[in-house]
């Protein structure tokens, strides 16, 4: 996977040059920032928790998609702010001079997504000694995003952003219903996880745009960029509790695998 997620660059650089590559690298690593960082921040937790419940199926399953929620819960909406804010987040984060950048990292964004609904995955692959499967699984992911990079690279920086993004969607219900399969945890229980959290960061979406139409006058970035954001993310956690309204599922995952301290385990 990591030759994979980086032949990408070998292209860019041998076929566009070294001006095209430094403006895709950068909006790559931006645009990895949150995926990378959550996702191992996360599993730390969540794979512990899963690993200390594997044979019992039925905790197994609420305490991933209980998981799986949250992950999705923090980036969904972090997408959609990249993905509408593309502009002034470069801006803000690398400079005026990399403003060439936000196009190729609004062009990138929907890899954030897919990550979120894949990645999660692992944790319950691992936990149940399921690496083989995962093994498997990378094999695919890393032809797929290795033709998806060659087809783009005839457009430059932005096919081959495009190519990735592509190759990305197309693996991602394959590989949900590819991980799940002959485990405890249903499509159905990862369309429950999924969807109110879609819904609210689709929602969040469509209200922060309008809004993005008379905070355009505000000039300095990082202020426009805050109020944007701001925005985005209210209405999300509005729309969230209007669609879950009850956050201690999450919270009993937690304490019932030990993972707050101070809490203690429910009893078996």
């Amino acid at each position: 996977m990591y030759f994979a997620y980086n032949v990408d660059k070998a292209l860019l650089g041998r076929f566009w040059g070294a001006d095209a590559l430094g403006i895709y690298s950068r909006a790559y690593q931006l645009v990895n920032l949150p995926t990378d960082g959550l996702n191992s921040a996360i599993s730390s937790v969540a794979l512990p928790a899963l690993a200390r419940v594997q044979n019992d199926a039925d905790r197994l399953r609420r305490y991933f998609v209980q998981g799986y929620g949250v992950f999705l819960a923090i980036m969904a909406p972090v997408t959609a702010a990249c993905a509408l804010f593309a502009d002034d987040i470069v801006r803000v984060f690398l400079g005026p001079k990399w403003a060439e950048a936000a196009s190729i990292f609004r062009l990138l964004t929907p890899t954030m997504l897919v990550f979120a609904l894949i990645n999660p995955l692992s944790w319950m692959l691992f936990a149940t000694g399921r690496t083989t499967r995962s093994l498997a699984m990378a094999c695919l992911i890393a032809p797929t995003a290795i033709a998806g990079y060659s087809i783009g690279l005839f457009w430059g920086p932005q096919g081959v952003a495009i190519g990735f993004s592509g190759a990305m969607l197309l693996l991602a219900i394959p590989m949900v219903l590819w991980a799940r399969h002959e485990t405890a945890v249903t499509v159905h229980d990862i369309a429950g996880a999924a969807w109110p959290v879609l819904a609210s960061a689709l929602i969040a979406g469509v209200v922060s745009s309008v809004a993005t139409l008379y905070l355009r006058r505000v000039e300095l970035p990082l202020v426009r960029l805050s109020a944007e954001s701001a925005v985005l993310f209210i209405v999300f956690g509005l729309m969230m509790w209007l669609l879950l309204r009850d956050s201690s599922v999450y919270r009993k995952m937690w304490q019932d695998a030990r993972v707050i301290p101070g809490f203690s385990r429910i009893s078996e």
